[in-house]
This record gives structure tokens, C-alpha cells and sequence, in this order.
């Protein structure tokens, strides 16, 4: 079992960096904080903005069950697909045992894992690559290049991603967002976002055509040093794709809770 505060601090910062992101979308999307459930739903083509988070701590597998029904209720009430996030340390042993079948039972499939992480590793060196130039992200264009390249990452369409980020004040200003380009043209990038005292890394990818060369830790490093240069943090928080989760340990990150991604079922 790892370190539970861990775990209850990294469901607090996605709720608390998620309603902001949504909010910033559209203003009258669904933000609530339900007993046990965190709503953060633009109901965007952007999946990602699409968010339900189980918070219970300690859940037994009986209200882990209510838990499933009811999100998944209000999934069905929706008009674009979006995931709900299952912090599984946050559950008891049994309902951690019981997850899979609780879950098929709510009308619910697995879609992929994730790991949360955070660590004491700010401030750090400014970063360089041999190959890369970093650029940050302050007009829409390359606001439009950053939705790209979490597009191909994360294979969805490319008017996905920019539904998600376009037209965004945020990410042009609050939002430390960065993009590595090589010989100009953007393969990579990362963003920073300080919340409740820590930097939280949102939105990592790399295009799949230049992967596997140290290009999203590089931008990483960059998006961390330049926000806790703005902001002043020492802690970061993230959570990480199965993809991306050996890079960041190399920064300095710990895991603590693996989370569980699913979808409606078809």
C-alpha cells in the first residue's frame, strides 16, 4: 500500500486543476463536487475535459458499487464520451479485488491505466536538448499546434484536441505551456499550472513520429523549471500515461496511486 496522502493529494489536484480547465472551455459546464464524485464535464469532443473522479477514501466494495452506478448514470446523461478516473489506492482491498467485475456490472469498460506521481524536486536546472527549441505557447496557433500533438499522441481526430484548447485565455497566459520544435516544426510539448502550492504537469505528449528520443522530458523539464521560476513551488504533481510514466521518475517523480481510465461500455 503506497502513501494514501499521497494518493488523496493527487484526486485533489486533478479536481482542482480539472475545474479550471473546464470551466475555461465553457463556463457552463458541469462542475460539481458530489458525495464521493467529482464532476468535471465539458461534454467537449476533447475526451480529456470529460472528467469523473470516485473521492472516497477508504471505500468499501459496496459504496464503491453505488459510486460506479451513479457516475455511470451520469455518463449516460451526457452527449460526448469521457472517462472516469478510479484512484485505486484510494479503495479498500476488497474493493480494489472487486473493481473489475463492480465495474463491467455499471455498464462500465477498462480504457487504459494511469499512474499518479509527484515529488520534492523543485526548483530545477534549466533544461536543454541538442535538438529541440522551446517555444511558449501564447497565441493560438501554436495553441493549436500543442492540440495537435496530444492529438496524434493520444490518437484522437485532430478536431478533437482543438476543441478542447482553442480560443483558451488560460493556456496563453496562467498555463506554462511549451513546445519543443525541431528544425521549427513542434514534435513535442508540455505545460505547467500551479495549484494550491504545487506545479501540476498537464497535457504531456510527443508526436509519435519523433518518440523515444528524450523530447517529452526535455519540454517537461522546461514547462517545470519555467513555472516554478513564475510561481515559486518546490512540489510538482502529475499523472502519467503507461507510456509516459518511466520518464518522469528520471526528474524526480515518486508513483503513488495507480488509476484505472474507463469509458462507457458499448
Amino acid at each position: 500500500m503506497r502513501d494514501l496522502a499521497d494518493s488523496i493529494e493527487s484526486v485533489e489536484q486533478l479536481a482542482t486543476v480539472w475545474r479550471a480547465m473546464v470551466l475555461d472551455r465553457d463556463p457552463r459546464a458541469d462542475v460539481r463536487d458530489l458525495p464521493g464524485i467529482a464532476v468535471r464535464w465539458a461534454d467537449c469532443r476533447f475526451a480529456f475535459w470529460n472528467c469523473l473522479t470516485l473521492t472516497d477514501v477508504g471505500a468499501d466494495a459496496g459504496l464503491l458499487k453505488q459510486r460506479l452506478n451513479e457516475a455511470a448514470e451520469i455518463m449516460r446523461s451526457k452527449s460526448r464520451p469521457g472517462f472516469l478516473w478510479v484512484f485505486e489506492d484510494l479503495l479498500d482491498d476488497p474493493a480494489r479485488a472487486a473493481l473489475e467485475e463492480a465495474a463491467g456490472e455499471a455498464g462500465l469498460a477498462y480504457a487504459f491505466p494511469g499512474t499518479g506521481m509527484a515529488g520534492d524536486l523543485l526548483p530545477i536546472p534549466e533544461p536543454a536538448h541538442p535538438e529541440l527549441t522551446f517555444v511558449r505557447v501564447t497565441d493560438d496557433e501554436l495553441l493549436a499546434a500543442y492540440a495537435d500533438i496530444n492529438s496524434r499522441a493520444y490518437g484522437f481526430p485532430l478536431e478533437d484536441g482543438r476543441d478542447g484548447l482553442a480560443g483558451s485565455s488560460l493556456w496563453k497566459s496562467d498555463v506554462f505551456a511549451y513546445l519543443g520544435l525541431r528544425d521549427g516544426v513542434p514534435v513535442t510539448c508540455a505545460a505547467t499550472v500551479e495549484a494550491d502550492g504545487r506545479l501540476f504537469v498537464v497535457l504531456v505528449a510527443t508526436d509519435p513520429a519523433w518518440e523515444r528520443r528524450g523530447y517529452g522530458e526535455a519540454v517537461t523539464r522546461k514547462a517545470l523549471y519555467e513555472g516554478a521560476r513564475a510561481t515559486g513551488p518546490t512540489r510538482a504533481t502529475l499523472h502519467a500515461t503507461a507510456a509516459g510514466a518511466p520518464v518522469y521518475p528520471r526528474i524526480g517523480f515518486r508513483p503513488n496511486s495507480p488509476i484505472g481510465f474507463y469509458s462507457l461500455a458499448d
